[in-house]
């Protein structure tokens, strides 16, 4: 046998390392919503959303695996279209901003099937770190239509809930005034880099 074909026969055999096509993607602030929901006295939700993000994550093309994810929330950026309710919010009894401008999600693994997509992170939210749990799916990855430069981008949805108390939280919670589980409601775009 010719060596050169065992050589590359030998080759094939062998499995696949640093052949996978990992990209960087930065999240869109003009394409990202994080928004929340919050029962309020029993008689409806409220709905929330923080307004300034940053985010990023890698996204490896042959194996259709997410890493690295890391997203960091601004939390002086809530907003429920109410001042005295957003100004509330961004005090000691819930986001207290000014001790705790930043909210960070990070994840730890994410399992992609045809159907549904489970993330499994860490939340952190008044300096407390927690598990967290979402399900979502990624609805495209694909030439973005309108120039950017790369021009692929990934869009991603996902949902999932926490209790605020579990970050010490408690306002208003043994009242049955403010719910104490917190809806989550994310929707984002994000740029190859």
């Amino acid at each position: 046998m010719n060596i050169k074909l065992l050589v590359l026969i030998i080759t094939l055999m062998l499995p696949s390392t640093g052949f996978a096509k990992e990209n960087a993607y930065v999240i869109d602030q003009s394409h990202f919503s994080l928004g929340f929901l919050v029962e309020h006295a029993g008689y409806a939700k409220t709905l929330g959303m923080f307004r300034h993000i940053e985010g990023s994550f890698n996204h490896d093309d042959e194996k259709n695996k997410i890493t690295n994810v890391i997203i960091n929330v601004n939390t002086e950026s809530v907003y429920t279209n109410h001042d005295e309710r957003d100004s509330h919010l961004r005090g000691p009894d819930f986001l207290n901003v000014q001790k705790f401008p930043k909210m960070t999600f990070t994840v730890d693994n994410v399992e992609i099937t045809d159907n549904e997509t489970l993330i499994s992170g860490k939340l952190t939210l008044l300096g407390i770190t927690k598990d967290i749990k979402l399900t979502g799916k990624i609805n495209k990855i694909a030439k973005y239509p309108f120039g950017f430069s790369p021009p692929v981008v990934i869009g991603v949805s996902a949902r999932g809930n926490f209790k605020r108390s579990d970050f010490g939280m408690m306002y208003a919670i043994k009242k049955n005034l403010v719910g104490d589980v917190i809806e989550l409601i994310i929707e984002f775009e994000a740029r190859q880099q």
